[in-house]
Protein backbone atom coordinates (compact mmCIF):
# COMPACT_ATOMS: atom_id res chain seq x y z
CA UNK A 1 0.00 0.00 0.00
CA UNK A 2 1.11 3.17 -0.53
CA UNK A 3 1.16 5.89 1.91
CA UNK A 4 -0.28 9.06 1.20
CA UNK A 5 1.12 10.79 3.47
CA UNK A 6 4.56 10.40 2.13
CA UNK A 7 4.53 13.61 -0.57
CA UNK A 8 4.39 15.65 2.93
CA UNK A 9 7.81 13.92 3.97
CA UNK A 10 10.12 16.96 2.70
CA UNK A 11 7.37 19.81 5.01
CA UNK A 12 7.28 17.49 7.78
CA UNK A 13 11.45 16.95 8.04
CA UNK A 14 11.83 21.22 7.62
CA UNK A 15 9.14 21.05 10.25
CA UNK A 16 11.25 18.85 13.08
CA UNK A 17 14.66 20.98 11.55
CA UNK A 18 13.19 24.12 13.52
CA UNK A 19 11.69 22.33 16.33
CA UNK A 20 15.36 20.67 16.60
CA UNK A 21 16.91 24.18 16.48
CA UNK A 22 15.25 25.20 19.31
CA UNK A 23 12.57 27.53 17.67
CA UNK A 24 8.75 27.38 18.29
CA UNK A 25 6.10 25.66 16.10
CA UNK A 26 5.11 28.92 13.80
CA UNK A 27 2.00 27.65 13.84
CA UNK A 28 1.37 26.23 16.48
CA UNK A 29 1.07 29.24 18.98
CA UNK A 30 -1.80 29.23 21.81
CA UNK A 31 -3.48 32.33 22.76
CA UNK A 32 -4.23 31.22 26.42
CA UNK A 33 -6.05 34.99 27.10
CA UNK A 34 -6.96 37.48 25.38
CA UNK A 35 -7.11 40.53 27.10
CA UNK A 36 -8.07 43.49 24.29
CA UNK A 37 -8.07 43.50 20.69
CA UNK A 38 -4.16 44.64 21.07
CA UNK A 39 -2.82 42.07 24.20
CA UNK A 40 -3.01 38.25 25.08
CA UNK A 41 -1.18 35.71 27.29
CA UNK A 42 0.83 33.43 25.22
CA UNK A 43 3.30 31.03 27.23
CA UNK A 44 2.32 32.88 30.34
CA UNK A 45 3.72 35.92 29.38
CA UNK A 46 1.64 39.18 28.82
CA UNK A 47 1.99 39.21 24.75
CA UNK A 48 1.15 42.68 22.34
CA UNK A 49 -0.80 41.88 19.50
CA UNK A 50 0.51 42.99 16.05
CA UNK A 51 -0.46 40.13 14.13
CA UNK A 52 -4.14 39.51 14.02
CA UNK A 53 -5.94 41.56 11.18
CA UNK A 54 -8.09 43.40 14.12
CA UNK A 55 -7.54 46.48 12.24
CA UNK A 56 -10.84 48.43 13.72
CA UNK A 57 -10.24 47.02 17.37
CA UNK A 58 -14.17 45.81 17.60
CA UNK A 59 -13.77 42.20 19.13
CA UNK A 60 -14.50 43.72 22.41
CA UNK A 61 -16.34 46.70 21.74
CA UNK A 62 -19.26 46.66 24.47
CA UNK A 63 -22.29 46.80 21.84
CA UNK A 64 -21.30 44.01 19.63
CA UNK A 65 -20.39 41.67 22.44
CA UNK A 66 -23.94 42.57 23.80
CA UNK A 67 -25.52 41.76 20.53
CA UNK A 68 -23.82 38.28 20.35
CA UNK A 69 -25.10 37.73 23.89
CA UNK A 70 -28.58 38.73 22.71
CA UNK A 71 -28.60 36.43 19.75
CA UNK A 72 -26.83 33.31 21.85
CA UNK A 73 -29.83 33.61 24.36
CA UNK A 74 -32.41 33.85 21.81
CA UNK A 75 -31.78 31.75 19.28
CA UNK A 76 -29.40 29.31 20.73
CA UNK A 77 -25.91 28.29 19.88
CA UNK A 78 -26.43 27.37 16.30
CA UNK A 79 -28.34 27.27 13.43
CA UNK A 80 -28.18 22.71 12.23
CA UNK A 81 -28.93 23.84 8.74
CA UNK A 82 -27.72 25.77 5.53
CA UNK A 83 -29.06 28.65 4.52
CA UNK A 84 -31.51 27.48 1.67
CA UNK A 85 -33.23 25.02 4.11
CA UNK A 86 -33.68 25.88 7.75
CA UNK A 87 -30.20 28.05 8.25
CA UNK A 88 -31.36 31.61 7.64
CA UNK A 89 -32.34 33.20 11.04
CA UNK A 90 -33.14 36.96 11.09
CA UNK A 91 -29.79 38.47 12.46
CA UNK A 92 -28.73 36.89 9.17
CA UNK A 93 -30.88 38.78 6.65
CA UNK A 94 -30.08 42.01 9.02
CA UNK A 95 -26.41 41.53 8.73
CA UNK A 96 -27.16 41.39 4.34
CA UNK A 97 -29.19 44.78 5.00
CA UNK A 98 -26.46 45.94 7.12
CA UNK A 99 -23.67 45.50 4.69
CA UNK A 100 -26.10 47.06 2.15
CA UNK A 101 -26.72 49.95 4.37
CA UNK A 102 -22.22 50.20 4.56
CA UNK A 103 -22.02 49.79 1.25
CA UNK A 104 -24.91 51.39 -0.51
CA UNK A 105 -26.05 48.26 -2.90
CA UNK A 106 -28.79 46.64 -3.47
CA UNK A 107 -27.66 43.28 -2.90
CA UNK A 108 -25.62 41.54 -0.10
CA UNK A 109 -24.66 37.64 0.54
CA UNK A 110 -22.98 36.13 3.93
CA UNK A 111 -20.98 32.88 3.64
CA UNK A 112 -19.75 30.98 6.23
CA UNK A 113 -16.00 32.55 5.77
CA UNK A 114 -14.14 34.80 3.50
CA UNK A 115 -12.60 32.03 2.26
CA UNK A 116 -16.23 30.49 0.84
CA UNK A 117 -16.92 33.84 -0.50
CA UNK A 118 -14.50 34.03 -2.71
CA UNK A 119 -14.34 30.39 -3.32
CA UNK A 120 -17.81 29.98 -3.95
CA UNK A 121 -18.49 33.06 -5.67
CA UNK A 122 -15.93 32.79 -8.79
CA UNK A 123 -16.57 29.62 -9.05
CA UNK A 124 -20.53 29.48 -9.41
CA UNK A 125 -20.15 33.26 -11.23
CA UNK A 126 -17.87 32.27 -14.02
CA UNK A 127 -18.47 29.02 -16.18
CA UNK A 128 -16.64 26.41 -18.06
CA UNK A 129 -16.41 28.54 -21.22
CA UNK A 130 -15.43 32.40 -19.60
CA UNK A 131 -12.28 33.39 -18.62
CA UNK A 132 -10.44 34.47 -15.13
CA UNK A 133 -8.39 37.02 -15.26
CA UNK A 134 -6.40 37.28 -11.92
CA UNK A 135 -2.96 39.14 -10.44
CA UNK A 136 -0.75 36.14 -9.83
CA UNK A 137 -0.14 37.12 -6.04
CA UNK A 138 -4.07 36.83 -5.90
CA UNK A 139 -5.02 35.29 -2.31
CA UNK A 140 -5.83 31.27 -2.42
CA UNK A 141 -9.37 30.96 -1.74
CA UNK A 142 -9.17 33.10 -5.38
CA UNK A 143 -6.98 30.44 -6.99
CA UNK A 144 -9.46 27.64 -5.16
CA UNK A 145 -12.44 29.32 -6.88
CA UNK A 146 -10.98 29.32 -10.41
CA UNK A 147 -9.85 25.62 -10.19
CA UNK A 148 -13.28 24.42 -8.39
CA UNK A 149 -14.62 24.60 -11.76
CA UNK A 150 -11.35 24.19 -13.75
CA UNK A 151 -12.05 28.16 -15.35
CA UNK A 152 -9.83 29.50 -17.79
CA UNK A 153 -7.16 30.99 -15.71
CA UNK A 154 -5.15 33.61 -16.68
CA UNK A 155 -2.66 35.60 -14.44
CA UNK A 156 -1.37 38.85 -15.01
CA UNK A 157 1.85 40.34 -13.14
CA UNK A 158 1.22 41.71 -10.35
CA UNK A 159 -0.01 45.19 -10.03
CA UNK A 160 0.74 45.20 -13.42
CA UNK A 161 -1.41 47.28 -15.92
CA UNK A 162 0.41 47.08 -18.83
CA UNK A 163 0.46 43.65 -18.49
CA UNK A 164 -3.20 42.91 -17.61
CA UNK A 165 -4.12 45.19 -20.56
CA UNK A 166 -2.21 42.44 -22.95
CA UNK A 167 -3.68 39.13 -21.52
CA UNK A 168 -7.21 40.78 -21.76
CA UNK A 169 -5.96 41.90 -25.44
CA UNK A 170 -5.89 38.23 -26.36
CA UNK A 171 -8.82 36.66 -24.87
CA UNK A 172 -11.75 36.17 -27.46
CA UNK A 173 -14.45 38.82 -27.38
CA UNK A 174 -17.38 36.42 -27.06
CA UNK A 175 -16.51 35.00 -24.13
CA UNK A 176 -17.23 36.22 -20.96
CA UNK A 177 -14.16 37.37 -18.70
CA UNK A 178 -13.83 38.48 -15.15
CA UNK A 179 -10.92 40.58 -13.48
CA UNK A 180 -10.24 39.91 -10.13
CA UNK A 181 -8.46 42.07 -8.18
CA UNK A 182 -7.76 42.98 -4.33
CA UNK A 183 -7.68 46.39 -2.83
CA UNK A 184 -4.63 45.59 0.08
CA UNK A 185 -2.60 42.33 -0.79
CA UNK A 186 -2.06 40.71 2.73
CA UNK A 187 1.39 39.66 2.31
CA UNK A 188 3.26 43.25 1.18
CA UNK A 189 0.27 45.29 2.48
CA UNK A 190 0.44 47.19 -1.47
CA UNK A 191 -2.66 48.38 -2.60
CA UNK A 192 -3.84 48.03 -6.38
CA UNK A 193 -4.09 50.48 -8.79
CA UNK A 194 -7.37 49.92 -9.34
CA UNK A 195 -8.63 53.04 -11.51
CA UNK A 196 -5.71 52.21 -14.45
CA UNK A 197 -7.38 48.33 -14.12
CA UNK A 198 -10.80 48.54 -14.24
CA UNK A 199 -10.75 51.57 -17.16
CA UNK A 200 -8.73 48.57 -18.59
CA UNK A 201 -11.41 45.82 -17.82
CA UNK A 202 -14.22 47.94 -18.83
CA UNK A 203 -12.26 48.24 -22.25
CA UNK A 204 -12.49 44.85 -23.52
CA UNK A 205 -15.76 43.78 -21.83
CA UNK A 206 -14.88 42.53 -18.70
CA UNK A 207 -16.50 42.37 -15.36
CA UNK A 208 -14.53 43.63 -12.54
CA UNK A 209 -14.19 41.78 -8.78
CA UNK A 210 -12.38 43.31 -6.19
CA UNK A 211 -11.53 41.82 -2.78
CA UNK A 212 -11.42 44.75 -0.06
CA UNK A 213 -10.71 42.06 2.90
CA UNK A 214 -7.92 44.10 4.37
CA UNK A 215 -9.35 47.66 3.55
CA UNK A 216 -12.78 47.94 5.08
CA UNK A 217 -13.56 49.93 8.23
CA UNK A 218 -10.77 52.06 7.60
CA UNK A 219 -10.12 52.93 3.75
CA UNK A 220 -11.81 55.61 2.09
CA UNK A 221 -14.43 58.18 3.41
CA UNK A 222 -16.61 55.55 4.60
CA UNK A 223 -14.17 52.73 4.92
CA UNK A 224 -15.46 51.12 2.30
CA UNK A 225 -12.19 49.98 0.72
CA UNK A 226 -9.32 51.29 -1.37
CA UNK A 227 -12.02 51.12 -4.52
CA UNK A 228 -13.65 53.95 -2.77
CA UNK A 229 -10.75 55.57 -1.61
CA UNK A 230 -9.52 55.82 -5.44
CA UNK A 231 -13.18 56.86 -6.14
CA UNK A 232 -14.54 53.99 -8.15
CA UNK A 233 -18.21 53.71 -6.23
CA UNK A 234 -20.47 52.50 -8.64
CA UNK A 235 -17.84 51.17 -10.97
CA UNK A 236 -17.19 47.97 -9.13
CA UNK A 237 -19.49 44.78 -9.90
CA UNK A 238 -18.78 43.06 -6.91
CA UNK A 239 -17.16 43.48 -4.13
CA UNK A 240 -16.31 40.46 -1.62
CA UNK A 241 -14.99 40.69 1.71
CA UNK A 242 -14.73 39.63 5.74
CA UNK A 243 -15.92 39.71 8.61
CA UNK A 244 -12.86 38.06 10.33
CA UNK A 245 -10.68 41.49 10.34
CA UNK A 246 -11.61 45.08 10.57
CA UNK A 247 -15.50 43.78 11.74
CA UNK A 248 -13.67 41.12 14.16
CA UNK A 249 -16.41 38.28 13.85
CA UNK A 250 -16.09 35.63 11.59
CA UNK A 251 -18.06 35.07 8.34
CA UNK A 252 -17.49 36.55 4.60
CA UNK A 253 -19.77 38.12 1.95
CA UNK A 254 -20.36 39.44 -1.56
CA UNK A 255 -22.45 42.73 -2.44
CA UNK A 256 -23.44 44.33 -5.58
CA UNK A 257 -25.73 46.10 -7.63
CA UNK A 258 -26.48 43.34 -10.56
CA UNK A 259 -30.14 43.12 -10.77
CA UNK A 260 -29.49 39.18 -11.30
CA UNK A 261 -27.39 38.90 -8.64
CA UNK A 262 -29.44 37.00 -6.23
CA UNK A 263 -29.59 34.13 -8.13
CA UNK A 264 -26.49 32.76 -7.03
CA UNK A 265 -28.35 32.10 -3.73
CA UNK A 266 -29.66 29.08 -5.94
CA UNK A 267 -26.44 28.52 -8.08
CA UNK A 268 -23.71 28.63 -5.29
CA UNK A 269 -22.48 25.72 -4.17
CA UNK A 270 -20.59 27.22 -0.83
CA UNK A 271 -23.16 28.58 0.06
CA UNK A 272 -25.65 26.23 -0.63
CA UNK A 273 -23.74 22.98 0.64
CA UNK A 274 -23.01 24.30 3.93
CA UNK A 275 -24.10 25.21 7.45
CA UNK A 276 -24.68 29.17 7.93
CA UNK A 277 -22.87 30.99 10.51
CA UNK A 278 -24.78 30.81 14.24
CA UNK A 279 -26.88 33.76 14.82
CA UNK A 280 -24.82 35.45 17.41
CA UNK A 281 -21.83 35.44 14.93
CA UNK A 282 -24.08 37.17 12.27
CA UNK A 283 -25.70 39.65 14.95
CA UNK A 284 -22.01 40.75 16.19
CA UNK A 285 -21.26 41.00 12.82
CA UNK A 286 -24.32 43.75 11.93
CA UNK A 287 -23.96 45.59 15.13
CA UNK A 288 -20.23 45.93 14.28
CA UNK A 289 -20.52 47.03 10.45
CA UNK A 290 -23.27 49.66 11.72
CA UNK A 291 -20.52 51.06 13.88
CA UNK A 292 -18.05 51.04 11.46
CA UNK A 293 -19.89 53.70 9.34
CA UNK A 294 -19.54 55.89 11.56
CA UNK A 295 -16.18 55.40 13.18
CA UNK A 296 -14.08 58.39 12.10
CA UNK A 297 -11.92 58.46 14.84
CA UNK A 298 -10.95 55.45 14.77
CA UNK A 299 -10.19 55.25 11.30
CA UNK A 300 -7.83 58.76 11.78
CA UNK A 301 -6.03 57.12 15.01
CA UNK A 302 -5.61 53.48 12.95
CA UNK A 303 -3.92 55.95 10.08
CA UNK A 304 -1.26 57.77 12.97
CA UNK A 305 -0.72 54.08 14.11
CA UNK A 306 0.03 52.78 10.31
CA UNK A 307 2.11 55.84 9.34
CA UNK A 308 4.17 55.97 13.12
CA UNK A 309 5.22 52.36 12.95
CA UNK A 310 6.22 52.00 8.74
CA UNK A 311 8.22 55.74 9.57
CA UNK A 312 10.18 54.34 12.29
CA UNK A 313 11.12 50.95 11.12
CA UNK A 314 12.07 52.55 8.33
CA UNK A 315 14.55 54.88 10.45
CA UNK A 316 15.83 51.68 12.09
CA UNK A 317 17.38 49.87 8.94
CA UNK A 318 14.84 47.76 8.08
CA UNK A 319 13.66 47.00 4.75
CA UNK A 320 9.71 46.95 4.53
CA UNK A 321 7.18 46.05 1.79
CA UNK A 322 6.43 49.30 0.92
CA UNK A 323 8.23 52.67 0.97
CA UNK A 324 5.61 54.02 2.25
CA UNK A 325 2.32 53.17 4.24
CA UNK A 326 -0.20 51.86 2.55
CA UNK A 327 -2.27 49.95 4.12
CA UNK A 328 -2.55 48.43 7.40
CA UNK A 329 -0.21 45.42 7.31
CA UNK A 330 3.30 46.59 7.60
CA UNK A 331 6.26 43.49 6.46
CA UNK A 332 9.44 43.62 7.54
CA UNK A 333 11.47 41.99 4.72
CA UNK A 334 14.36 39.75 5.56
CA UNK A 335 17.18 37.65 3.97
CA UNK A 336 16.32 34.04 4.06
CA UNK A 337 14.03 31.79 6.47
CA UNK A 338 16.22 31.01 9.20
CA UNK A 339 16.79 34.75 9.95
CA UNK A 340 12.64 35.25 9.98
CA UNK A 341 12.22 32.12 12.05
CA UNK A 342 14.84 33.35 14.10
CA UNK A 343 13.70 36.89 14.70
CA UNK A 344 10.11 35.92 14.73
CA UNK A 345 11.18 34.02 17.88
CA UNK A 346 12.94 36.32 19.68
CA UNK A 347 9.84 38.82 19.66
CA UNK A 348 7.61 36.17 20.85
CA UNK A 349 10.25 35.87 23.54
CA UNK A 350 10.12 39.56 24.17
CA UNK A 351 6.30 39.39 24.07
CA UNK A 352 5.14 40.73 20.63
CA UNK A 353 3.22 38.63 18.44
CA UNK A 354 3.64 39.07 14.73
CA UNK A 355 3.01 36.59 11.54
CA UNK A 356 5.89 34.99 10.00
CA UNK A 357 5.21 34.19 6.52
CA UNK A 358 7.32 32.55 3.63
CA UNK A 359 6.70 30.70 -0.16
CA UNK A 360 4.26 29.75 -1.27
CA UNK A 361 2.20 32.12 1.07
CA UNK A 362 4.46 34.56 -0.53
CA UNK A 363 6.46 35.17 -3.69
CA UNK A 364 9.02 32.82 -4.17
CA UNK A 365 12.59 33.91 -2.38
CA UNK A 366 10.56 36.06 -0.03
CA UNK A 367 10.48 35.84 3.56
CA UNK A 368 9.33 38.46 6.15
CA UNK A 369 7.39 39.07 9.41
CA UNK A 370 4.09 40.51 8.91
CA UNK A 371 2.50 43.33 11.30
CA UNK A 372 -1.29 44.31 11.22
CA UNK A 373 -1.91 47.60 12.98
CA UNK A 374 -5.01 48.14 15.18
CA UNK A 375 -7.18 51.11 15.98
CA UNK A 376 -6.86 50.20 19.19
CA UNK A 377 -2.85 50.38 19.77
CA UNK A 378 -1.61 53.14 22.09
CA UNK A 379 1.74 55.29 21.04
CA UNK A 380 2.90 53.53 24.13
CA UNK A 381 2.52 49.87 22.40
CA UNK A 382 4.02 50.98 19.52
CA UNK A 383 7.01 51.98 21.10
CA UNK A 384 7.92 49.46 23.14
CA UNK A 385 7.28 47.22 20.43
CA UNK A 386 9.85 49.34 17.86
CA UNK A 387 12.25 48.96 20.74
CA UNK A 388 11.60 44.64 20.42
CA UNK A 389 12.19 44.99 16.75
CA UNK A 390 15.22 46.76 17.65
CA UNK A 391 16.41 44.78 19.83
CA UNK A 392 15.37 41.14 17.49
CA UNK A 393 16.20 42.92 14.61
CA UNK A 394 20.39 43.61 15.89
CA UNK A 395 20.27 39.78 17.09
CA UNK A 396 19.66 38.52 13.70
CA UNK A 397 21.45 40.62 11.44
CA UNK A 398 18.93 42.25 10.09
CA UNK A 399 19.88 45.69 11.32
CA UNK A 400 22.80 46.91 12.87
Amino acid sequence: MIDLFDKFDPIIAEKQGLLDAGFRDPIGIVMEKVLSPTEAVIKGKPTILLGTYNYMGMTFDPDVIDAGKRALETYGSGTNGSRCLNGTFADHVDAENALKEFYDTKHAMVFSTGYQANLGFVSALVGKDDYVILDIDSHASIYDGCFLGQRHVVRFRHNNVEHLELKLSKLPADKGKLVVLEGVYSMLGDIAPLVEMVAVAKKYGAMVLVDEAHSMGFYGPNGRGVYEAQGLDGQIDFIVGTFSKSVGTVGGFVVSNHPKFDILRFACRAYMFTASLPPSVVATAATSIRKLMHAHNKRQHLWENIRYLHGSLTKMGFTLGTKEPESGIISVMLADQGQAIAMWDKMIDLGVYVNVARPPATPPGTFLLRCSLCAEHTREQLDIVLGHFGTAGRAVGAIS
